[in-house]
């Protein structure tokens, strides 16, 4: 009977190779497990694993199935055999440098589960695997227009006088040798186990080849020549530098088994093969390439799709920089779609972060600092964004005029539909490493947001999500939809206010201090006597709630002494610039934010407040539209997206948005009032109001609303009707009824005085009362008693 899988919420079951069958992580080994110290596997003793019959070599590893040897347990306490586990535990530190900087509280684990291409976001399509056999190329060539010499990247084996160019040489400017034929024959048995089925493919350090493993039950494998092995003292280094990688154990990385030795059948010279698990399906390239316009011209992947991919891909370079390792050469012709799942294959250009030997990369998505700084996990992202530009954009010249830009959005249709997506990219591929993501962590969350944002652009469906840097908004600010812009340290103060860092001293003092008084608050925080830079924050913002923007001001300047680049700081400079009424500095600040931060929707409504408060109302609609959109839950958005379109007269889009607000929401109540309202606030008495009016009347009558709303609101329907009424009622039915009154200027004079003498009574100023008691008066229609 099969091993069931350990893992919490899995339901698989462990197979032949050692993995589960769901989740397809290694199995986790038991407490009893983890704390029995296994006896050292001999060398030249059995490797023990399943029906594998090779033996430990002096490193360790068995001669045959590559992997480490499984160890001999206890007699009493029987132990599986033990595997990296692909959970990584590493934080990444963020690195200063750029105006904003990203300073991350959870760093790259690497975890990915099995089949879950697409995050539950997209639905991508599976890629059956064919038979292996079938990707054998019948005849193998590299065409001439591919060959240029190893050592000086000239021309070489290109065609001369009529006559082919020869595939193997000697480059006639620097006099290196070159070969492009395959090195092994269908047919040859490389390290006594992998017999040679064929090529596959032709990369940058020579053909791919397809075996069988005649060794471990026939199964497919895949060899890849080593880099630096023209001797046999380079070809022992060469190896056992890359014995790390068959430690490399993440699902959505290809598996390396072994490395082996094999002759140049022309020189007799050693070379070395890293022995590799098969994978089926087709390469992103391949994907990308099937799509063709009608015209035959490569047609641009759904901008969904190529984030699914990009999002797959993450967890494993994370997993890779987890343990010091970088990838290198990520691009399309490196991931392949298998059924369901990604993978990440190639992996003779992984190094250790700190080697100092040659680097392998790609020309057009190899990072600039790379011939100064080497590679890093920063370089690593910059390859995804631009494999995310080259699948998605019909990127000309991406190798030469573009190699190390992004043309802008009014090159580039994609870039000006989805901006966060444009603002992505432009983050990933910053000259400078510094400013980049931080982690793929980062990045992916960062490029969730942004798939769920282009997929509500597509089909206006919300897709909300919680953010890991800053909460909910704290309040909404002009739920009356006044037709002026809202008060700006109001609306400053609505804003959501970053998560507290957890790797703050004192986090947990902030978790205690009073919240109901701002005066109290900042009383607890003197007393403590404690300093930190959240308590500083903390501090800065209590003095904007008591109004001290002096106060707010000194200690903003003391923080930006000290933390410049830090994003909470730049965010409260944000604050309390807008709180200033200052919102065109403002602005600069959330702009910023939003360019760190694509994926999130405060800097988004942080713009669209100072838009707002700058009278640029088109400017403000988008970016209330673009929070709204995607998660309903920012109430504030909604009101201002009302707001911004009534004042540029789309009364129906201000009604929509108010009622678009969730029931679930605390302000539903004040959304459908504020709807109520915008369908006859500020209307012509001489437009065509029936339907208005009718409309207005039943959605009143079914809110649940005390007593003063529900006058106040009433006395603005009945007001707007009866101006209709005695303009000459534009359009009128013949039965049209008003919250219960007749269209007509009695019946509707009487309703309001009733409502006016109602609000006068549930007064309790004199002098308000008075003013409702006029009113009345005023509406009441002339009688003669």
């Amino acid at each position: 009977m099969a091993e069931a899988c350990a893992r919490t919420g899995c339901t698989g079951e462990i197979d032949a190779d050692g993995y589960c069958d769901a989740c397809g992580l290694a199995p986790e080994r038991t407490p009893a497990a983890a704390t029995a110290a296994p006896a050292a596997p001999a060398v030249g003793g059995p490797c023990g694993r399943g029906d594998c019959d090779g033996t430990i070599d002096p490193d360790g590893y068995c001669d045959a199935c590559g992997l480490a040897a499984a160890p001999s347990a206890s007699p009493s306490v029987p132990l599986p055999a033990p595997r990296a586990s692909s959970v990584g535990s590493r934080s990444s530190r963020s690195r200063s440098g750029g105006s904003v900087s990203v300073r991350s509280s959870r760093g790259s684990t690497g975890s990915a589960r099995r089949g879950n291409l697409g995050a539950g976001l997209v639905a991508i399509a599976p890629v059956p695997t064919a038979d292996p056999a079938g990707a054998v190329l019948a005849n193998p060539e590299v065409p001439e227009r591919k060959r240029f010499c190893s050592r000086c990247d000239q021309p070489v084996g290109r065609e001369k006088d009529g006559r082919p160019g020869r595939p193997e040489g000697f480059c006639t400017k620097c006099g290196a040798a070159y070969s492009f034929s395959p090195k092994l024959a269908r047919g040859d048995l490389v390290g006594g186990q992998y017999e040679v089925m064929g090529c596959l493919a032709h990369g940058g350090l020579g053909w791919i080849y397809l075996a069988v493993d005649r060794r471990v039950n026939d199964r497919w494998v895949v060899l890849k020549g080593l880099l630096d092995t023209g001797d046999e003292d380079a070809l022992a280094v060469a190896i056992a530098e890359r014995r790390f990688l068959a430690e490399v154990d993440h699902p959505n990385i290809v598996r390396i088994i072994n490395f082996v030795e094999h002759p140049d059948a022309r020189t007799g010279v050693a070379d070395g093969y890293i022995v590799m698990e098969y994978v089926g399906g087709k390469s992103l390239k391949d994907i990308a390439n099937e799509r063709r316009t009608p015209d035959g011209r490569r047609e641009p992947l759904p901008v969904e799709q190529a984030l699914a991919y990009a999002l797959a891909a993450l967890p494993a370079l994370g997993y890779l920089h987890a343990r010091g390792l970088v990838y290198c050469d990520f691009k399309l012709d490196n991931v392949i779609q298998s059924d369901d799942m990604l993978k990440i294959i190639d992996m003779g250009a992984v190094r250790r972060h700190d080697d100092d030997g040659p680097v392998y990369g790609t020309v057009g998505y190899q990072a600039p600092e790379i011939a100064t700084l080497g590679p890093s996990p920063a370089s690593d992202l910059y390859t995804v964004a631009r494999t995310l530009a080259v699948l998605t954009f019909d990127f000309q010249g991406y190798t030469d005029r573009w190699r190390y830009e992004l043309p802008g959005p009014d090159e580039v249709e994609v870039f000006a539909r989805y901006e966060s997506f444009h603002r992505l990219l432009v983050r990933a591929t910053d000259p400078d490493p510094a400013r980049r993501f931080a982690s793929a962590e980062e990045m992916a969350a960062q490029l969730t947001g942004v798939l769920r944002e282009v997929l509500s652009l597509q089909d206006g469906q919300p897709r909300p999500a919680s953010s890991a840097l800053f909460g909910p908004e704290l309040r909404v600010v002009d739920t009356e939809l006044a037709e002026r812009a809202p008060d700006a340290r109001a609306a400053a103060l609505a804003l959501p206010a970053p998560l507290a860092d957890p790797a703050d001293p004192h986090a947990g003092l902030l978790a205690t201090l009073p919240t109901g008084s701002p005066a109290e608050a900042l009383a607890a925080l003197r007393a403590s006597g404690a300093d930190s830079p959240e308590l500083r924050l903390r501090a800065l913002r209590t003095h904007l709630e008591l109004g001290d923007t002096a106060a707010a001001t000194a200690e903003l300047a003391a923080l930006e002494a000290e933390h410049p680049d830090d994003w909470r700081v730049v965010w409260h400079r944000g604050l309390t610039v807008l709180a200033a009424d200052r919102a065109a500095e403002a602005r600069d600040s959330f702009e910023a934010l939003y360019d760190a931060f694509p994926g999130e929707g405060a800097p988004k409504l942080a713009l669209a407040v100072c838009a707002e408060l700058l009278g640029d109302t088109a400017a403000a609609a988008r970016s209330y539209a673009q929070v709204n959109l995607v998660d309903r839950s920012f109430v504030g958005a909604a009101f201002g997206l009302a707001r911004v379109r009534l004042a540029d007269g789309d009364r129906d889009g201000a009604v929509a948005a108010l009622e678009a607000v969730p029931e679930s929401s605390a302000h539903w109540t004040a959304a459908r009032i504020g709807a109520v309202r915008a369908r006859l606030r500020g209307r012509a008495a001489t437009e065509p109001l029936a339907a208005e009016l009718a409309d207005s009347s039943e959605r009143l009558a079914a809110l649940t609303l005390d007593a003063r709303r529900r006058e106040e609101l009433t006395v603005e329907v009945l007001d707007s009707a009866l101006n209709w009424v005695l303009a000459g009622a534009a359009g009128k039915p013949a039965t049209l009824t008003v919250l219960g009154h007749p269209a007509a200027e009695r019946e509707l004079r009487l309703a309001l005085e009733h409502s006016y003498r109602m609000l006068a009574r549930l007064s309790d100023r004199a002098e308000t009362r008075i003013e409702w008691v006029e009113r009345a008066n005023r509406a009441r229609p002339r009688t003669w008693v």
